[in-house]
């Protein structure tokens, strides 16, 4: 494997690892990253991980971008993956119904399969964390199996409530505060994903593992669940 860099600004730099999204990529994409916050130190503004690619923001006034190239090319060298079970197990609660996931019914049309069987499916799949992004703590997950694949919406909604958990394509997640947002709706879970007093504010993180478990409607509202139906959410 030979990493690419591109440059994003003039204290930035993109590390390109892969060309498409695969969930082989994380435990390579967990180990560059772990490299390199060890090589550049302090003078590390910021790293983010993504799908194929890290975004490192680094200090200009201590590194030329020569030498920001060079300490790349030095961590990056005999990269070898990380466990691939590493980071974070999840079980997040999910109440999957038509007045908080008004996408299952397109979704059940779409595959060929019953309601029962969309959110059996999507329920027994464990996803991993690729990135986040979007808004604050927002865990773009998969991959979903190619029946439940679908692509976001043409409109999309202009107010979508916290909690919601949606599919994209064969991505997955969870809004974690209310926000515009065109991802087929399928449930909504009461976990908190997003707090400001939570160490690193966002419940998910890179390389962390997902499972989603369907509940019924009494055990939501026990957990905290806001039942109300998208439209008056909206």
């Amino acid at each position: 494997m030979k990493p690419t860099i591109e440059v994003v600004a003039i204290d930035c730099l993109m590390v390109r690892l892969f060309e498409s999204i695969a969930e082989d990529n994380m435990p390579w994409m967990l180990s560059a990253a772990e490299r390199l916050r060890q090589a550049f130190g302090t003078w590390l503004i910021d790293l983010v991980p993504s799908y194929t690619t890290l975004m490192l923001h680094y200090d200009l006034h201590a590194l030329a971008p020569s030498e920001a190239r060079a300490l790349i090319d030095t961590a990056l060298a005999e990269l070898t993956p990380l466990d691939a079970r590493g980071g974070r197990e999840h079980v997040l609660p999910v109440w999957y119904d038509p007045s908080v996931g008004p996408e299952l019914a397109l979704l059940s049309r779409r595959s060929g399969l019953s309601v029962a069987e969309v959110i059996e499916c999507h329920s027994q799949r464990e996803y991993q964390v690729f990135a986040l992004g979007f808004a604050p703590g927002f865990a773009f997950m998969g991959l979903v199996q190619e029946l439940l694949a679908a692509p976001r919406l043409d409109t999309p909604r202009k107010r979508v409530a916290a909690g919601s958990v949606g599919i994209a394509e064969r991505q997955t997640a969870a809004y974690p505060v209310v926000s515009p947002g065109g991802w087929n709706l399928i449930g909504r879970t009461p976990s908190r994903l997003f707090d400001r007093q939570r160490d690193g504010y966002s419940l998910l993180q890179p390389g962390d593992r997902v499972r989603f478990a369907p509940v019924e409607h009494a055990e939501f509202i026990r957990l905290g669940g806001d039942d109300r139906p998208l439209e008056v959410s909206a």
